[in-house]
C-alpha cells in the first residue's frame, strides 16, 4: 500500500507544550556555565519525553529560554551519566551519538541546529519547495539553488507508515550558517571516560535577532509581548542493549510528534514571550 501524509489532526498524543519565555534585564555570558543567575531565575521546562508516545525519558533533559532587545537564550541541562562525544568537525552527522537539537520555525521555512558534548555543531537551514520562487521572499543569494550546497528533505522519518508531509518536499541548505550565533558546552564530569559517572552536560546559546530575519518573513524582532513562535527542543541518545546498539537512537523532545520524525513544524512547541522580566 502507498504511504499517505501525516495527518496533522490525529499524529499528536497531545497539544504542543508552551513555554512563556522571559526578558532578562543582564545578557548571559556564553560560556556553558548554567549556574549564573540568569538561568537559575528562568523558568525550566518540564522533563523532555519520548518523540513517539510521551513517555517520560528515562534520561532528565530540559531546557530555559530568556530574551532581550539582541539576542533569543536557549539552555539546555542534559543528565548522561557516561557523557560521549567523538565528531569534532563542523556539520558532521552528530545525530549518529548523541546530541540535542533546536527548530526555529517560520512560516514557510525552518532552521535547525545540532550540538554535542564537545561543542561541535550542524545547521541546516529549509525551504518548502513550493514557497521558493522566483520573486519570493527567498529569492536572495544565500537560497540559489545553482550556487549553494543543496539537498532534498522528503520528510520520511516512520516510513512504514507515513508518507510525509502533507506540504510535501523542502530544500535543505546545507552551507547556511546563523549570523554570530554563540554557543557554548559544559561537560559535568569527564568526557570520552566510562570508567566513571557523570553528572551530563549544559548547553549554552545565543541567537541575535538579527539573524532571525529570514525566518521572521516580516514579523517583528523581537516578538511583541504575547507573539507566539513555533520552536522544537529535542535530544537523540544512542543506546546500547545486550552488547548491541539500538536503532534507532532514541529521541526525546519537549513534547511528543506521534511519529519518529523531528520534522513536523506543526508540532513544535509553542514560545510564547513575554515582556516580564526575571528577578535578580
Amino acid at each position: 500500500m502507498e504511504n499517505r501524509p501525516y495527518d496533522l489532526s490525529q499524529i499528536m498524543p497531545a497539544p504542543p507544550a508552551v513555554y512563556h519565555c522571559l526578558r532578562t534585564p543582564v545578557p548571559p555570558q556564553i560560556d556553558g556555565n548554567l549556574e549564573k543567575a540568569v538561568w537559575q531565575k528562568a523558568p525550566r521546562s518540564s522533563r523532555f519525553v519520548d518523540l513517539v508516545s510521551g513517555q517520560p525519558a528515562p534520561l532528565d533533559t530540559r531546557i530555559a529560554a530568556l530574551w532581550d532587545e539582541t539576542c533569543f537564550y536557549l539552555a539546555f541541562w542534559v543528565e548522561e551519566p557516561d557523557v560521549q562525544a567523538h565528531f569534532s568537525q563542523r556539520d558532521s552527522f552528530l545525530w549518529l551519538e548523541n546530541d540535542v537539537e533546536v527548530f526555529i520555525a517560520g512560516p514557510d521555512c525552518y532552521y535547525e541546529l545540532q550540538l554535542n558534548a564537545l561543542g561541535t555543531i550542524y545547521e541546516v537551514f529549509y525551504i518548502w519547495q513550493q514557497a521558493l520562487r522566483r520573486g519570493s521572499f527567498f529569492d536572495r543569494p544565500e537560497f540559489d539553488l545553482y550556487t549553494r550546497e543543496v539537498d532534498v528533505l522528503g520528510g520520511y522519518q516512520d516510513s512504514s507508515r507515513w508518507g510525509g508531509h502533507p506540504r510535501g518536499k523542502r530544500w535543505a541548505f546545507l552551507d547556511w550558517d546563523f549570523p554570530e550565533l554563540k554557543w557554548a558546552v559544559r561537560v559535568e564530569g569527564s568526557l570520552n571516560d566510562s570508567s566513571d559517572v557523570d553528572r551530563g552536560w549544559t548547553v549554552e546559546l545565543a541567537f541575535p535577532w538579527k539573524g532571525m530575519e529570514v525566518l521572521a518573513q516580516g514579523r517583528p524582532l523581537p516578538p511583541r509581548d504575547g507573539e507566539v513562535w513555533r520552536m522544537s527542543f529535542s535530544r537523540f541518545q544512542s543506546l546500547e542493549a545486550g552488547g548491541r546498539r539500538l536503532e534507532p537512537a532514541a529521541g526525546w523532545a519537549l513534547n511528543a510528534h506521534g511519529v519518529y520524525d523531528s520534522h513536523i513544524p506543526e508540532c513544535f512547541s509553542q514560545v510564547v514571550f513575554s515582556l516580564k522580566e526575571i528577578e535578580l
